[in-house]
């Protein structure tokens, strides 16, 4: 199979090539809902609900005396007090000090992790053991996504909301559980046990849990029986796509490998089929230069994780940056009756008609990416954009220059890609159209900024 290096050789450039790939929207490959997609984002901020994280996420374990100072050596973190049954969200950049991309850190053991979340940092970190100087071994455990026939070596769900922990200390046949935020532990479930992460959304407590894959379902039944008496659903994956809007999370940085010589030879590692060699970009912003989607730590607010205690691929060029000027994440709420004037001009006779807007998320593309302005010029990119119907509101993501960055401020959206669309197959012919939004904190619930956000 051709490299991802040779195959961006096929196109005048990496950026274009993205902007045209046959492949469609990022999937979730659970049920799109088990009852409906509206009380199901409701749970998370009014019951509880029950997510399913078992198979759209790879899990790349690292085993070995040198898997502390591997990740050390890729992180912007600082693992001076990990180890067993601490996790952290880890963040690595390039040499020029931008993202690649974000995952969770499980300490399984003092010399044992498990990196978990989209293939890009998985890729990345088994690339580096395999091709360093590291006495590791790795073992994927691929997202059912790319390897459908190979059954997952573990369970992985959450229970989220206020009465999630109502449901899994009735549920628990084990000791007092963990909920000191981002601390591992376990629970016994009908005789199963599992590890937990302790962390929250919908500005409550909550676990993820996880086990051996053949006990998933059993544990999964215990926990909605369980569940019935505190008005626990099951999220699927319409609203499951919505959730990290709500919460701050941007899911879907473009990774800075894709340009220079230094990340030659990585491009040559991945294959064209890789996580990085068949995702998209969509949206307005429309770049020949591929660093233009490119975003710094603090872009993400990420800032907040870099430790200059240790020595790490980009130290050099973080310091360089570190006083700024950073952009901002804030979220955006968009304006109601721009939001109805597109759904509208789907009705209308002749002309084209703006971008569908799929409900609840609006993600056609990998990495969504809209040019966002101010006073008519470019301030930022909105990012993931969504209905919230805890919210009732169109909601985005987005990353702005600091001096338009001020609550209550208002901006424009500019939703569609130029031209009538790109040739994504999922790209209907349509019109771009001015959305405005007024810029809100993030998360947008206040729960989840006072309660949850203060823990981070």
């Amino acid at each position: 199979m051709a490299s991802l290096e040779e195959k961006i050789g096929r196109y005048p450039n990496p950026a274009q090539m993205m902007r045209n790939l046959q492949t469609g929207r990022y999937e979730f490959p659970i049920p799109p809902q088990f009852t409906n997609w509206i009380e199901e984002q409701q749970a998370w901020r009014n019951s509880a609900a029950l997510m399913d994280q078992s198979f759209h996420m790879t899990d790349l374990y690292v085993r070995g005396p040198d898997t502390i100072r591997l990740l050390s050596d890729l992180c912007v973190n600082s693992f001076a007090k990990f180890g067993k049954n601490k996790a952290k969200q880890i963040v690595c950049v390039n040499e020029d000090g931008y993202v690649i991309g974000d995952s969770i850190c499980f300490g399984l053991e003092d010399d044992e992790v498990n990196i978990v979340g989209r293939p890009v940092l998985p890729n990345w970190i088994q690339y580096h053991a395999e091709t360093g100087d590291y006495d590791v071994t790795v073992e994927r455990d691929q997202r059912s996504l790319d390897d459908p026939d190979k059954p997952r070596k573990i369970y992985r769900y959450e229970v989220q909301g206020p009465n999630a922990l109502a449901i899994l200390n009735a549920v628990n046949e084990g000791g007092p559980l963990t909920t000191k935020f981002f601390n591992m532990g376990e629970i016994t479930i009908d005789g199963c046990t599992a590890r937990t992460l302790s962390h929250g959304m919908g500005g409550a407590e909550g676990l993820e849990l996880w086990g051996p894959f053949e006990e998933g379902e059993r544990v999964k039944a215990a926990l909605l029986r369980a569940g019935e008496a505190h008005g626990l659903r099951q999220v699927g994956a319409r609203a499951y796509s919505s959730a990290a809007a709500e919460s701050g999370w941007v899911p879907s940085p473009l990774p800075a490998i894709y340009d220079g010589a230094a990340m030659r030879p990585y491009r040559e590692w991945l294959d064209e089929q890789s996580f990085e060699g068949v995702s998209t970009i969509g949206g307005s912003l429309d770049s020949d230069d591929v660093t233009d989607y490119y975003l710094t730590p603090w872009d993400l607010d990420y800032g907040r994780v870099v430790k200059f205690d240790h020595d790490f691929l980009g130290r050099a060029a973080l310091e360089r940056m570190k006083d700024g000027p950073h952009r901002r994440k804030v979220t955006l709420v968009w304006n109601r009756e721009d939001v109805l004037e597109v759904f509208g001009g789907m009705m209308d006779d002749g002309g084209l008609p703006a971008k569908y807007m799929e409900m609840p998320s609006a993600h056609y593309a990998t990495h969504p990416y809209d040019r966002v302005l101010s006073d008519g010029g470019d301030v930022g990119v909105s990012i993931s954009p969504v209905f919230s119907s805890n919210e009732r509101a169109w909601i985005s993501l987005a990353i702005l220059d600091p001096e338009v960055a001020e609550v209550g401020t208002e901006v424009t959206v500019i939703w569609g890609e130029p031209d009538g669309g790109t040739d994504k197959p999922n790209v209907e012919a349509h019109r771009q159209v001015k959305v405005r939004a007024r810029i809100h904190p993030w998360p947008i619930h206040e729960a989840s900024r006072t309660h949850y956000r203060q823990q981070v």
